[in-house]
């Protein structure tokens, strides 16, 4: 009888635990089986049912699942006549888009029209006078561009020199100032307009994130994208270009270096892109990578122009922060200074 009672103790001490074990298993799954793999890279993602639509909703659990996440469809936009949108002016930027002609080349690949170029087209490249794509394969979508080069960073030298030659056959008196950045640059025309408002585009020079090493001027960041003016762009394609003692003629090298030594051998001037406050207005990462501890705000100019490595979710959250987000009763009344030069550090006193 003992050895019965015992027995039966034991069975129900394990069938108690198999079934409390079932029962947390169930309750706490949401938060036990969508763990990290042993890699730690990303997570299994928890599909929601709609009922209204009968469609599924990926609930992403951390930034890394969001990083990765193919942006499907068109995005929607603000209407002119949304509320605060009405209370804006825009009249000094249109304005100064008359004046101040930027063409943008956006630097891509076939891999990358959907992924991120057309992002570009979505967001900041529609202010540009003229929005460009370069790549090796035609895309009527965004269009693109097919250069007879090759992909890969190997031949981004090869690709840039293909590309200001086709905007100097093609586009050469149809803006003042050329700018190249890649399909991961978010770019606040508005303000390089307004940092390029004061100089004339018949003198020689580029402006951009400089760098100080293997140019004795510096030269202009790839990522953070660079601006040729006119005349800069003229004495790239024509005097640079063709001679070999001042433009590396092979595909090979760093494609910001070598445009470096290029404009600087054709008396090109590496101009100083930052503000009055001594500010930088180009930058080669994105925004949270600068403003840290440290740095804090005054890093970064009220006045930027770009930043880089930007995956399309940033720059819909940037292009929403920048021209949608109101902080109401806060009113920004931009005036033009009666000294223009002092706008730029290049045309200062």
């Amino acid at each position: 009888m003992v050895k019965f009672l015992r027995d039966r103790s034991t069975f129900c001490l394990i069938a108690g635990v198999a079934v409390g074990f079932t029962v947390a298993f169930v309750v706490l799954a949401p938060s036990t089986i969508y763990k990290d793999d042993h890699y730690g890279k990303k997570l299994r993602q928890v599909i929601h049912g709609h009922e209204h639509t009968g469609e599924h909703h990926h609930d992403f659990h951390n930034e890394d699942e969001m990083s990765d996440v193919e942006l499907v469809g068109e995005v929607g936009e603000h209407g002119e006549n949304d509320t605060f949108h009405r209370m804006t002016d825009s009249s000094l930027a249109e304005s100064l888009k008359k004046k101040v002609r930027i063409l943008c080349w956006i630097m891509t690949g076939p891999s990358n029209h959907e992924k991120k170029a057309k992002h570009v087209k979505a967001t900041w490249g529609k202010r540009c006078n003229i929005l460009l794509f370069m790549s090796s394969k035609a895309d009527e979508n965004l269009p693109a561009i097919p250069l007879n080069v090759s992909e890969g960073r190997n031949n981004l030298w090869a690709k840039t020199k293909a590309a200001f030659k086709y905007v100097y056959d093609n586009h050469i008196n149809d803006a003042d100032w050329f700018m190249k950045a890649d399909d991961d640059t978010y770019v606040i025309v508005e303000n390089l307009r307004y940092m390029l408002l004061p100089l004339s585009p018949d003198t020689p020079i580029y402006y951009g994130c400089r760098f100080k090493p293997y140019v004795a001027q510096g030269y202009m960041s790839g990522g953070a994208g660079y601006i040729l003016s006119k005349e800069a762009l003229k004495r790239f394609i024509e005097k640079a270009l063709p001679d070999k003692e001042k433009c590396r003629q092979d595909n090979e090298g760093a494609e910001d270096v070598e445009m470096g030594k290029c404009l600087q051998a054709a008396d090109v001037a590496a101009g100083d892109g930052r503000d009055p406050e001594l500010r930088g207005r180009f930058f080669p990462f994105a925004p949270s990578h600068h403003l840290i501890p440290g740095h804090g705000m005054d890093c970064c100019s009220d006045n930027a122009v770009s930043f880089h490595y930007i995956e399309p979710s940033m720059m819909y959250a940037m292009e929403y922060m920048i021209y949608h987000l109101r902080p109401f009763g806060i009113a920004y009344k931009p005036v033009l200074p009666k000294n223009l030069e002092t706008l730029n550090r290049d045309t200062a006193d």
